[in-house]
């Protein structure tokens, strides 16, 4: 078998870039082209997987075919390119450190001083590598968690950097930053961008393309710059800018040639593409007019003085695809189960004219209360209810 192609993918400047959406469009395209992809995510956390971890702080927790509690990364993965998820596809530093320190309490290190350099990274780059095997894959993407310039990053950052020193041939990396849009200049910046490829390649390593996450379409001038600064073609420098749906991304990439540049730069053959059942679903979205209301009863909304969606990102997303599949366009109303706890007479302002209810499972007796009213109000009135 052809020893298997990886693409490490990393992100700057802040978190929360999209890094997981890139991956999976990304790998989409690459599908697309015949090839059998898998996706991996790297987080830095010392927690053995996302299970003990907060919603409202981590996101989703993402229930893996073989119970593996993960970074919601992985449903992406799963709705772009059908991937069925499993504990290989997620590591964590916990899982990492835990590993090394079995093997050196069962003396398969033969007496050698256990280092967190080269131990470590060599573990992360086994977990890597047979990962990409068991799943009989082509091409393996890797997503680190978090930004380049967090000292947790490092260990990853040196497998990295080890991994494609060793195989140059088979491994390329991207580089996702932002690029801001300061309101008082009205300009698009590059500076933030230039700043974490610097603090990539103080890790030793280059990247083969920077993508320029944006509230805009990235200008042939900033390409221009970047390619000029961070020492990658004009045409290894990709325009991420918001959509008005994720499932618009593919085709965004794809118009700037991402996916046969990338094939291009792991020296891989471009094989027939067929992207066109993409664009039909895009299509759809783009165009279905009649609407459906649906309410998410939650309690995982809160996060000081913001309120954030992710941590029901999966049922956010099963709403819009059964949606779409009866040609109906979902507005989902975020309704926090703690409001009727203190309100109960918000409940019918806030239920009467949803077209279904969807109450989510939670840890803890917060919001229970306001859910059965939710619960009880959707029966009494003949509201279609779905719940855990």
């Amino acid at each position: 078998m052809q020893t298997a192609k990886y693409i490490f993918v990393t992100g700057g400047v802040i978190s929360s870039l999209g890094k997981g959406v890139l991956v999976s469009s990304l790998a989409k395209l690459i599908q697309a082209r015949g090839y059998a992809v898998t996706c991996i995510k790297c987080d830095m956390y010392v927690n053995i997987d996302a299970g003990t971890m907060r919603p409202t702080e981590h996101g989703e927790v993402f229930v893996g075919e073989d119970g593996i509690e993960a970074d919601q990364d992985l449903g992406n993965y799963e709705r772009f390119i059908s991937q069925r998820s499993t504990a290989m596809h997620y590591i964590t530093t916990g899982q990492i450190y835990r590993e090394v320190i079995r093997r050196e309490r069962n003396l398969e290190y033969n007496g050698e001083d256990v280092e967190v350099v080269p131990h470590v990274p060599e573990e992360i780059i086994r977990r890597i590598t047979l990962a990409g095997s068991k799943s009989k894959a082509e091409v393996v993407l890797v997503e680190f968690g978090g930004t380049v310039g967090e000292y947790q990053t490092v260990l990853f950052l040196e497998a990295d950097r080890m991994m494609k020193r060793s195989e140059p041939e088979n491994v390329i990396n991207i580089h996702i930053s932002y690029l801001p849009i300061p309101q008082s200049v009205g300009e698009m910046k590059t500076k933030p961008v230039q700043y974490s490829v610097r603090t990539l390649n103080a890790a030793g390593i280059q990247p083969e393309f920077v993508v320029g996450r944006s509230e805009k379409p990235m200008d042939k001038k900033r390409k221009d710059k970047i390619s000029d600064f961070c020492s990658v073609p004009v045409a290894h420098v990709i325009s991420n800018p918001d959509v008005k749906s994720i499932y618009e991304l593919p085709l965004v990439l794809d118009e700037q040639q991402f996916g046969e540049n990338v094939l291009k730069a792991l020296k891989l053959p471009l094989r027939t593409k067929n992207i066109a059942q993409w664009k039909a679903l895009v299509a759809k979205i783009q165009t279905v007019k009649k609407t459906v209301a649906v309410g998410i009863v939650g309690k995982y909304y809160a996060s000081g003085e913001f309120s954030l969606e992710d941590a029901y990102i999966s049922v956010r997303e099963a709403i819009k695809h059964a949606a779409w599949a009866v040609d109906r366009d979902p507005v989902i109303a975020w309704i926090d189960a703690e409001e009727f706890e203190k309100k109960k007479s918000s409940l019918e302002m806030r239920l009467k004219n949803l077209s279904a209810v969807i109450i989510p499972g939670g840890f803890g007796g917060r919001g229970v209360e306001g859910k059965i009213a939710a619960i009880q109000y959707a029966r009494e009135h003949g509201i279609p209810f779905l719940g855990q």
